[in-house]
């Protein structure tokens, strides 16, 4: 019995974690009022059940927010502007880094032509597009009742063809300037920043990566590619291996980085090997985060600020102005699925990968780089997966291009591209149990209007 008991209070803690994190994010990050964010996102999540019990503090002079639940448990989270919110180790009242602001070194949207600002975005009557057509679809797909097969609760949509918005629409409480919990968009991300290094001249993707804790045993074999690859073969548990009950409880599951404010660079790269690299593929945060390592310590090795790197080399580029990277308290981006992003910068980071990344001239990542993120991953048994993208080689959306490659986060969160159509098609929502046929039905009633 006093087993059950402590399993059960682990559980507890590790949901509370969790949930505080998320809630401080909705409140500051986002915007969104505690309560209605508990009731609407919260409650439908399938970790935390206690609500009725728990007490809400939300402090804005200290901007924090704590989540107990009777007198012995309780988290805080802690905001730190254009940080985002990072969860507290318990008896901390601040993170373990000096926080920085990295507020986009751009003008104000209003005086800059798309994509680089607001002006002139959306393209009214582009030619060959059935506009009623497709503004009766964006509005079935946002509205309260959607269609059977589509995915309820899409709160954005943004269409672009030949770069420019033609087609936008958001579910009612939402606009264009509302972030989203991006969740696992955030790892193609990651591919993004390891490309521009690579595009630096710091490394090759076929380079043993360079982690320290990693050159004198098994793991000097795992290459820069096979953590892209997601192919590591480090020893990483998810729930899908195990029950929940036990999963979310384990030393060694890959979901702990959004539950205990550990050092997740230091988890994530202490593990040991569990297979030999690309012989399995198996989707891990570890391996995003290990990439995140790499990335940390290659930029503080040429004197810049890791906090500001991703502004300043990627978004600030390409017109983005809104993203947020959320930190564990050591200064590590939990960027396998803590960021946060509007849908019309989402679309733009897609448009960057169509373009091959190019941008107004400069190659930002390698000539071939989005060819070698959407070659199939060797140890993908079925062509699904590339270098932190999903594709559809192996045509799992049957009524979507094949060449189509997309980004994509729990709940439903796509940035899709599509070569062969110029177009980007970003979905950001909160739906249950979404998965591939949902996708596929979204993005098939979009491109039969063009």
């Amino acid at each position: 019995m006093r087993v059950n008991d402590n399993l059960k209070r682990e559980q507890a803690e590790y949901s509370l974690a969790r949930h505080t994190k998320l809630l401080a994010s909705a409140v500051f990050v986002v915007g969104r009022n505690p309560y209605e964010y508990i009731e609407n996102d919260l409650r439908t999540l399938n970790h935390y059940h206690d609500w009725d019990r728990a007490s809400v503090d939300v402090d804005h002079d200290e901007q924090t927010v704590t989540v107990s639940i009777g007198e012995n448990l309780s988290k805080t989270a802690i905001y730190h502007e254009s940080l985002g919110c990072t969860l507290l180790p318990d008896g901390e009242s601040d993170v373990y880094f000096d926080p920085v602001d990295v507020s986009p070194a751009l003008d104000d949207p209003a005086t800059m032509e798309w994509p680089m600002g607001s002006r002139n975005a959306v393209e009214h009557n582009p030619p060959g597009v059935d506009q009623e057509a497709l503004s009766r679809t964006l509005d079935q797909i946002t509205s309260t009742n959607p269609p059977q097969a589509m995915p309820p609760d899409t709160r954005a949509v943004v269409v672009l063809r030949g770069g420019k918005i033609i087609g936008e629409r958001y579910a009612s409480g939402y606009n264009r300037h509302t972030r989203h919990v991006s969740w696992s968009m955030g790892k193609s991300v990651t591919a993004a920043l390891i490309g521009i290094l690579v595009q630096e001249g710091h490394f090759d993707v076929d380079d043993p990566a360079p982690i320290d804790a990693w050159r004198d045993d098994e793991r000097s074999e795992i290459t820069i590619g096979d953590l892209l690859r997601m192919s590591s073969g480090l020893e990483f548990r998810r729930s899908s291996d195990e029950t929940e009950t036990v999963a979310c409880t384990v030393e060694d599951h890959h979901h702990r980085v959004y539950f205990d404010p550990i050092d997740v660079f230091e988890f994530v790269t202490s593990r040991p090997p569990e297979l030999e690299p690309n012989t399995e593929w198996r989707y891990r945060n570890s391996d995003t985060l290990s990439l995140g390592k790499i990335i940390r310590d290659t930029v503080e090795s040429t004197g810049r600020n890791y906090l500001e790197f991703p502004q300043r080399v990627l978004y600030d580029k390409i017109g983005v102005r809104n993203m947020v990277h959320e930190p564990d308290p050591y200064g590590n981006f939990i960027l396998s699925g803590y960021n946060y992003g509007t849908a019309r910068d989402w679309a733009r980071f897609g448009q960057l990968h169509l373009q091959e990344g190019r941008w107004r001239g400069e190659q930002i990542l390698p000539e071939d780089w989005v060819e070698y993120v959407t070659t199939p991953a060797p140890a993908h048994p079925e062509a699904g997966y590339g270098g932190q993208f999903w594709l559809n080689q192996g045509r799992e959306l049957k009524e979507v291009p094949e060449d189509a490659f997309f980004a994509l986060g729990y709940r439903g969160q796509v940035t899709m591209v599509i070569p062969s159509l110029d177009v980007v098609i970003v979905r950001l929502g909160h739906t249950p149990n979404y998965d591939h046929p949902y996708t596929n039905t979204l993005v098939r009633e979009i491109i039969d209007c063009l």
